[in-house]
């Protein structure tokens, strides 16, 4: 759910966990928060780093340093969107190059990731 909180911030909540969005200053906000769009692609980068720690785990590899940074662009035309997001995952002392593809194959497969590839169908109700 998301609730109003002011100004331009929101406050969504689920499970008894809430989160805050926000837009920047320019956009009229306080930028207090990431905006929705960045909370997506944050979405789609902590999924994609869930999957390769399980991966990294697995195959007992240091998982403590790992990171994934997302980068993505919004489409220039109508209607707004993201147009592309690349993830980039460094794993601490590296893996060895025959689970590159391994690796890879597996975070391609996270929940959100599997979302956006067929994308759900979505309802919008007033109520």
């Amino acid at each position: 759910m998301a609730s109003y909180v002011g100004g331009e911030t929101y406050a969504v909540t689920t499970r008894g966990h809430a989160v805050l969005t926000d837009q920047p200053a320019t956009a009229g906000g306080d930028d207090a928060a990431m905006t929705p769009v960045e909370l997506f692609v944050g979405a789609l980068c902590s999924c994609a780093a869930f999957y390769a720690g399980r991966y990294l785990d697995r195959h007992n590899l240091d998982r403590d340093a790992l990171h994934v940074t997302a980068e993505f662009a919004m489409a220039t035309d109508r209607p707004a969107r993201v147009h592309g997001v690349t993830l980039k995952i460094r794993v601490p002392g590296g893996i060895p190059p025959a689970g590159h593809a391994a690796l890879l194959a597996v975070v391609s497969h996270c929940t959100v990731h599997n979302t956006l590839q067929q994308a759900p169908d979505i309802a919008i109700e007033l109520t």
